[in-house]
């Protein structure tokens, strides 16, 4: 059983807020001749690397409900330039919708093992990722994604 992540979005309202400032650096990155990479910096490395890179997630917490995750693909450790150990979380680029599950806020990220997590949405509902989340969140109350 993959052992996943979980972390507050800050800064984004929506996933379009977080898909938007994917496609942003993406293209920063091919601007500036690299191969795009979507990574989120972190200061604490997570122990349990090994296993949240056998098939674990990034889950987004974004206003107040998880609501969509990015498979992890790589953990790096690095010292930033004032000598601090960080991590890289890198990710691929597509954002899966999950249903919605409330979650309080806390700070940095914590481990979310597999039977926490709430499932992904249906390919259908995926492809609705473009309604606005009130509306989506309402029909996935109402049991129609």
């Amino acid at each position: 059983m993959p052992l996943n992540l979980i972390k507050l979005c800050v800064g984004a309202e929506s996933i379009d807020d977080l898909d938007r400032w994917i496609a942003h650096r993406a293209m920063l990155a091919k601007q500036a001749g690299i191969e795009p990479e979507h990574a989120h910096t972190t200061r604490m490395m997570p122990k349990r690397r090994d296993e949240l890179l056998d098939g674990g997630s990034l889950y987004w917490v974004i206003k107040g409900n998880v609501q969509a995750r990015q498979r992890l693909l790589d953990v790096r450790p690095f010292t930033d330039s004032a000598g601090i150990s960080r991590c890289d979380l890198v990710m691929e680029q597509i954002v899966r919708l999950t249903q919605w599950q409330p979650k309080r806020p806390f700070q940095g990220w914590r481990y979310f093992r597999a039977e926490d997590v709430p499932a992904d949405l249906s390919e259908d509902a995926q492809a609705l990722k473009d309604m606005p989340d009130e509306m989506r969140n309402e029909l996935l109350e109402l049991g129609l994604l």
